[in-house]
C-alpha cells in the first residue's frame, strides 16, 4: 500500500537548485562588479563529483585560477582520498577532466583540472 495520494504540492520537491529563492544566480557564479565568473559550471561539476567520490566530503575544496580563457581547477582532497579521485590508472582523473571540459564548453572556456598532493 502506498501513501501517494494522487495530489502533487510545492512541499513535496526538494527545490536545490543552488539558487535562494529571492536569488536569480547562484553566488559562487557572479563576481564582485556582478560579471558571471568563468568557469563557474565546470568547478561546481568537478566539486560535486569529487565530494561523492571520496570519504570525506567536507575536506574537498576545488580552487579555480582564470587566466586569459583557460581555467585551471586545482582538487585540494584528504591525503587518503587522493587515490579515489585519481583512480587506476588515472581514469577517475580523466573523466573528471573530460566532464569540465565538457562543461567549460558552454561557457566557451578551455577548462584544466589537477589534483594537489
Amino acid at each position: 500500500m502506498s501513501d501517494f495520494d494522487g495530489n502533487v504540492s510545492d512541499d513535496d520537491f526538494d527545490d536545490d537548485d543552488g539558487l535562494d529563492d529571492d536569488d536569480e544566480f547562484d553566488d559562487d557564479e557572479v563576481g564582485g562588479d556582478g560579471n558571471r565568473v568563468s568557469g563557474a559550471r565546470a568547478r561546481d561539476a568537478v566539486d560535486h563529483i569529487a565530494r561523492h567520490l571520496v570519504d570525506d566530503p567536507e575536506g574537498v575544496f576545488v580552487d579555480a585560477n582564470e587566466r586569459g580563457d583557460t581555467v585551471t581547477l586545482l582538487i585540494h582532497a584528504s591525503p587518503g582520498d587522493l587515490g579515489r579521485i585519481i583512480g587506476k590508472r588515472g581514469r577517475v582523473i580523466q573523466a573528471v577532466r573530460q566532464v569540465a571540459r565538457a562543461a567549460g564548453s558552454t561557457e566557451g572556456v578551455r577548462v584544466t583540472v589537477d589534483v594537489a598532493e
